[in-house]
């Protein structure tokens, strides 16, 4: 039986509009053959003695209790079976470790007698964290599918005004979004048949030297559903509001959850994103926000060019993970805002906001015929911007 001792981590800005963090591939691999009746994975809350509080991945409360005799073995991220695990004590787990125990679960579904207790330390686990982020910061790539060739197993992806070919292999690992989730952690194991093109994908491979093409090593992709307009409605006791869209006239009801990620958009640097979707020079009024790099841009410019429209995205880009949060209660009818969502059951008018971000009001402004001025990619893995390069570009 395989056990996954996965580390996830919570959705988080960056690149473009919603970016999943780094680390949702499960760090090790346990191989047992044989396992107790209802194993549990999941992180401790509180240690008292014998006892420990443990919060599984699904978010239930349970309280272990450590056998007297019970083995208790530590494991490196990475290891791929128990040969190299460490044998400790139970002084050694710590608040915050994540363990998996097997042995007896309790009639009442909330309590589990451990006659074994596999850990992981939460030091080890972040420095694993900081190596994955570091990797997908120099070798990450992510943009717009605009063909798969299924007999060569290349992928072209529209970053920007560039297209790069992405070479895949039996030995590239591919994972997709759920679209009834807005956990990035829920993306499924999944394959090349499934990629099509107008999906986002975020791809972790080694590059050629001009950048034009990348040789995959881990592919994540999802099908994401884009919103502009202003609130029509709001059903704050729901979590919901209705919009609606700018670009398709028709009026979408969203939820806004636990996992939405609100985000709102200083009115200085609306005005200079706005300006430059106009491919207008911003104002003295209107300072910049910072460097830029390019988001996915959906709709010509009035005027300015490929550029002009490029460099509207670059701003809200680069200056995304920075915003301040907010909550629905922050939100008011009238408000213009930008969101991406889970793609809804077909014919559905109801979607969950994967991310969400107001004060856009001179954006939308920007384009006279109610498209969006740019199209924002919905995640980021590991810090890495949608660019060729994986870095800056400029």
């Amino acid at each position: 039986m395989v056990i996954r001792l996965g580390i996830f981590r919570a959705s988080i800005f960056g690149a473009s509009l919603l970016l999943p963090a780094v680390g949702f591939i499960p760090c090790c691999t346990v191989a047992q053959a044989q396992v107790a009746a209802g194993p549990k994975i999941g992180t401790v809350t509180t240690i008292s003695g014998s006892t420990l509080t443990l919060m599984t991945d699904s978010k239930q409360q349970i309280t272990v209790t450590v056998a007297d005799g019970a083995r208790v073995l530590q494991l490196a991220p990475g290891s791929k079976d128990l040969k190299s695990a460490q044998t400790i004590t139970l002084g050694d787990v710590s608040k915050g470790d994540r363990i998996l125990v097997s042995g007896q679960p309790g009639s009442d579904g909330i309590s589990f007698t451990a006659s074994r207790v596999i850990l992981m330390k939460a030091q080890d686990i972040a420095q694993v964290h900081a190596k994955e982020q570091a990797d997908w910061q120099s070798r990450g790539t992510g943009g717009l599918v605009s063909a798969v060739d299924d007999g060569s197993g290349t992928i072209t992806v529209s970053i920007g005004a560039k297209k790069v070919a992405v070479q895949t292999s039996s030995a590239t690992t591919f994972r997709r979004y759920s679209g009834g989730s807005v956990k990035f952690e829920d993306a499924q194991p999944s394959n090349l048949s499934e990629i099509h093109a107008g999906d986002q994908v975020r791809v972790l491979g080694a590059k050629s030297d001009d950048g034009s093409s990348i040789k995959a090593e881990i592919i994540v992709s999802g099908s994401f559903l884009h919103l502009a307009g202003m609130i029509a409605t709001m059903n704050a006791a729901n979590g919901t509001f209705t919009i609606k869209d700018l670009a398709t006239k028709k009026t979408m009801t969203v939820k806004v959850t636990a996992d939405s990620d609100v985000r709102k958009l200083p009115p200085q640097a609306a005005a200079r994103i706005a300006a430059r979707a106009k491919g207008a020079a911003p104002s003295a009024g209107h300072p910049g926000a910072g460097n830029a790099r390019p988001a996915q841009a959906s709709a010509p410019a009035p005027e300015g060019g490929e550029e002009q429209r490029r460099s509207a995205g670059m701003d809200l880009s680069q200056m995304l993970s920075r915003l301040p949060t907010q909550t629905l209660a922050d939100l008011k009818v009238g408000d213009a805002v930008m969101i991406v969502a889970s793609q809804p059951d077909t014919g559905s008018p109801n979607v969950s906001a994967v991310t969400l971000l107001s004060g856009v009001e001179p954006i939308l402004s920007a384009t006279p015929n109610g498209a969006a001025t740019m199209s924002l990619s919905p995640w980021q893995v590991g810090g890495g911007e949608p660019d060729a390069g994986g870095g800056s570009s400029q």
